[in-house]
């Protein structure tokens, strides 16, 4: 097999531990790509390649991530990772584990640890990696990846998200939520949310929001019930889609660009997180991104004349 049939092989699996290392689409990409550049450079050929890969791609995500943390303390809101519509890397035998672990709810659960907890984190318990390969990803003796492993564990445990494990129903009450939500139907979505649903969006400081934070089941499906149909009314169209593993939708403008993405939290037959992303710096890989602004404003005006 030749390098870059080696590579490809395995690229779905290196982008997957990027993402959710660095919970960054384009990051992502870029690390997969400067992986391949230096095994492709590289003189000998590895024994591994799974290995040597995997090694590359984690501490080149590893460095990423350090001086992303730094941009993150100036962020303006709440801040969410890129929105993931297709997971790449499939192992119908953990399947659900997988999912969970690039959930929204994961990968903002996962901002609690270091750059080493969160890799060692995820080498491990997601990626089911011997204790010699996650030591020799990070460069760490593997008694310090166990110590490491122990205190993400204990950072995890108290807040790890457990999701439906029946997708169907999961995927039936997220296709009653998006009818109710296309119709107005403040009622219904208040049955199908949480008590204390909380609804959050980040924008970045770049787009007018939908909410920062609201919080119960009464407000949020008020404030959705009443202003998602006027969306629709302006062309703007309701696409589901899996998000991060979890249902979500992709919302575009009359042009077919991406506005918004919403992605849900489902837990015991009710919705109990709605996270909106709009910053469009976040959006561009999912395609040409439109002008939240001026979509805004056309509700406004539509609003005033209905008035």
């Amino acid at each position: 097999m030749s390098k870059i049939e080696e590579f490809e092989e395995l690229r779905p699996l290196l982008f997957s531990i990027a993402y959710r290392i660095l919970g960054s689409v384009t990051e992502a990409e870029d690390a997969v790509q400067e992986t391949w550049l230096r095994f492709d450079l590289s003189t000998t050929r590895p024994t591994s390649a799974k290995a040597y890969l995997s090694t590359v791609v984690t501490r080149l995500s590893i460095d990423v991530l350090r001086s992303a943390r730094v941009r993150r303390e100036a962020y303006v809101g709440p801040w969410f990772p890129e929105p993931l519509l297709d997971d790449p890397y499939q192992d119908p035998e953990r399947s659900v584990e997988l999912a969970d672990s690039v959930s929204m709810a994961a990968l903002l659960l996962l901002e609690r640890l270091s750059p080493l907890e969160r890799a060692v984190f995820l080498m491990r318990e997601v990626f089911a990696f011997e204790f010699d390969e996650v030591a020799a990803a990070v460069g760490r003796s593997q008694a310090a990846c166990r110590q490491l492993l122990v205190r993400a564990r204990r950072h995890m445990e108290a807040g790890r998200p457990r999701f439906e494990a029946d997708r169907r129903e999961r995927q039936e009450l997220a296709t009653r939520f998006f009818d109710a939500l296309s119709n107005g139907d403040v009622g219904v979505l208040q049955d199908l949310l949480a008590a204390d649903v909380h609804l959050v969006g980040d924008g970045g400081g770049k787009t007018p929001q939908l909410a920062n934070a609201v919080t119960g089941a009464a407000r949020v499906a008020k404030l959705l019930g009443g202003f998602i149909p006027w969306l629709l009314r302006v062309d703007v169209t309701l696409e589901p889609h899996e998000v991060n593993g979890q249902p979500g939708a992709v919302f575009r403008d009359r042009d077919g660009r991406v506005l918004v993405v919403l992605a849900l939290d489902v837990l015991d037959g009710r919705v109990q997180a709605i996270r909106s992303v709009t910053n469009p710096d976040k959006l561009g890989h999912l395609g040409p991104v439109g002008d939240v602004w001026a979509v805004d404003r056309e509700v406004k005006q539509a609003r005033r004349r209905m008035n």
